[in-house]
């Protein structure tokens, strides 16, 4: 292999490893709201070169310890702790992206890329609030509640489309709201 070829299997793993994290909801969310203070953003861009770092300095890497790096760079620079499933999801792309690049498979990284960044999902968390008046006493109760959009060409799915609400599914009734603050949650009829 030619050291050029080298360069730009290495350059397309590092686009693959940029587009998956930038596909992540978890890390998306994380940035949008700020988890990460002030320098969310660029957490969120460094997070790419040390993820690709890593694999470069750890060749045999198992899906746990992928896993178990991210979920710490999650809670260590986000104080996200990712409960939602896509820990395993993300670190599997990320490993297969890497043997791709171990193997010389540059079309295969540009495919899978191009793939993760046409399914990408656009995730943005709202504050909601409830419908009862608030009393000077009485603190307000909040929940986030987050809707996912396709920003990619492909409409095969792929993100979860919310639900179509009604004027009632975004309010937390004032019944369900009990004297210590806290909020009872209630199984969809």
């Amino acid at each position: 292999m030619m050291a050029g070829a080298g360069e730009d299997l290495r350059a397309l793993f590092g686009a693959g490893v940029r587009a998956a994290l930038e596909a992540w909801p978890a890390l998306q969310i994380a940035v949008e709201n700020g988890f990460g203070g002030v320098h969310s953003q660029e957490k969120a861009e460094w997070l790419g070169g040390a993820v690709e770092e890593y694999f470069f300095r750890n060749a045999d890497l198992e899906l746990d310890e992928v896993e178990d790096f991210l979920g710490e760079l999650m809670t260590n620079e986000f104080d996200t702790v990712v409960e939602d499933g896509s820990l395993p999801q993300v670190s599997q792309q990320l490993n297969t992206m890497f043997h791709h690049f171990q193997r010389g498979d540059g079309t295969a990284l540009k495919e899978m890329a191009s793939s993760i960044t046409q399914r990408k999902c656009r995730v943005r968390a709202t504050t909601l609030t409830t419908a009862k008046e608030t009393d000077e006493d009485v603190d307000s109760v909040e929940d986030m509640e987050v809707t996912a959009t396709n920003d990619g060409a492909a409409a095969d799915g792929v993100c979860p489309q919310p639900e179509s609400s009604g004027p009632d599914s975004q309010t937390i009734k004032e019944e369900d709201i009990v004297e210590d603050g806290w909020t009872i949650v209630r199984r969809k009829k």
